[in-house]
C-alpha cells in the first residue's frame, strides 16, 4: 500500500505550457557546440539561455580576448578586433595562406566581411547560402529555406543551396573560421554592453505569416514558429515594420545573436540589423 494517492501518482509530473520541440528534419545529430541542436534550437533555451561556445575558439585565441579586456571603449575594441583578424588571417596577404598567383582575386576576396555584406544584400545569395552552412555546421541547425523551402535532403532545391555553399567556400582562407571567431568577438562585446541583459526585444517584418512554419498557434496571439536557421531582424520597431505586412515581436537570447549592426563600424548599419540564429521561437504580433 502506499499513502499517496493513485492519481497523484499517475499524474504528469511537469504541468503548464505546451512546450513543443524541434523537429528532427530541423537539426543534426551532431555539431560543434557544448550544446546539441534540440536543446538550443527549443523553446527553453529561448526562456532559460545559457552561454552557447564554438569548439576550440575561447582558447585558440586567448590573446585576443586578453588585450580586449583592457580596453574601456567598443569603437577602439572593434579596430583591434578588425586588426588581429586581418593578420590572424593573413587577408590582405593571401599568398601567404596558400592562394596562388593564378587564382581569381574575387576569392582572395572573401573573407567574413564580404559574407555579411553579400547577405545584408540578398539572404538568398551565394554569401547567405555561406552563412547558413555555417550555422547547420557550427550549431547543428538545418536551413529551412533558400531561394525555396528546403524540407527534403536531395531534393532540386536542398542541391542548389548544397551547389551555392560550396561555391561561396571555394578556394577561401578558412572563411567558416573567420565567421567562428566573428561569433565569439559578438558574444563577448554583448557581454560588456549588456551585462545585466539575457535577452533583447527584436523585430521583423514578415508577408504572408501564414505559410510559415507554425508548430504552435495560441488564439491569444502567441506563436511557436519554426524559423530558418539564421534571420534578419531588428531593435527599431519601425525600421522592421518595413518589411512586411505583419510585425512580429521576438525576446531573442543574447546567445543566439550572431552578429549585430553596432559590432563592427559599416556593418549591418541600414536596418539597424540583428543577425539571429534560428529554431524555435515564441513570437507575438506587435502593433506597428
Amino acid at each position: 500500500m502506499s499513502d499517496i494517492p493513485a492519481d497523484v501518482c499517475r499524474a504528469p509530473d511537469k504541468t503548464g505550457e505546451h512546450c513543443p520541440t524541434l523537429p528532427r528534419l530541423a537539426r543534426l545529430p551532431i555539431n560543434r557546440c557544448n550544446l546539441p541542436a534540440v536543446i538550443l534550437g527549443g523553446l527553453t533555451f529561448q526562456r532559460h539561455p545559457t552561454r552557447l561556445q564554438i569548439d576550440g575558439i575561447a582558447d585558440l585565441h586567448k590573446p585576443l580576448w586578453a588585450l580586449l579586456d583592457d580596453i574601456p571603449e567598443a569603437p577602439e575594441r572593434a579596430e583591434r578586433f578588425a586588426g588581429y583578424m586581418q593578420k590572424h588571417f593573413r587577408l590582405q596577404q593571401p599568398e601567404d595562406a596558400g592562394l596562388s598567383a593564378g587564382q581569381t582575386s574575387a576569392r582572395a576576396k572573401a573573407s567574413y566581411l564580404r559574407v555579411l555584406r553579400g547577405w545584408a544584400f540578398d539572404a538568398e545569395s551565394r554569401e547567405a547560402a555561406v552563412l547558413k552552412g555555417w550555422v547547420e555546421s557550427r550549431f547543428g541547425l538545418c536551413p529551412r529555406h533558400h531561394g525555396g523551402p528546403l524540407r527534403e535532403p536531395g531534393s532540386r532545391a536542398w542541391q542548389r543551396y548544397v551547389e551555392m555553399r560550396a561555391q561561396g567556400l571555394r578556394g577561401t582562407n578558412a572563411l567558416e573560421s573567420q565567421l567562428d571567431l566573428l561569433y565569439a568577438y559578438s558574444q563577448y562585446e554583448l557581454a560588456r554592453q549588456f551585462p545585466q541583459r539575457t535577452h533583447l526585444r527584436l523585430y521583423r517584418g514578415v508577408n504572408r505569416l501564414s505559410e510559415h512554419e507554425t508548430v504552435d498557434d495560441n488564439p491569444q496571439g502567441d506563436k511557436v514558429l519554426l524559423l530558418n536557421n539564421i534571420n534578419s531582424f531588428s531593435r527599431s520597431r519601425e525600421r522592421a515594420g518595413e518589411f512586411g505586412d505583419d510585425l512580429l515581436a521576438v525576446d531573442v537570447p543574447l546567445p543566439k545573436l550572431a552578429f549585430f549592426s553596432q559590432l563592427l563600424p559599416g556593418m549591418l548599419r541600414g536596418e539597424d540589423e540583428y543577425v539571429v540564429i534560428g529554431g524555435l521561437y515564441r513570437v507575438r504580433r506587435a502593433r506597428f
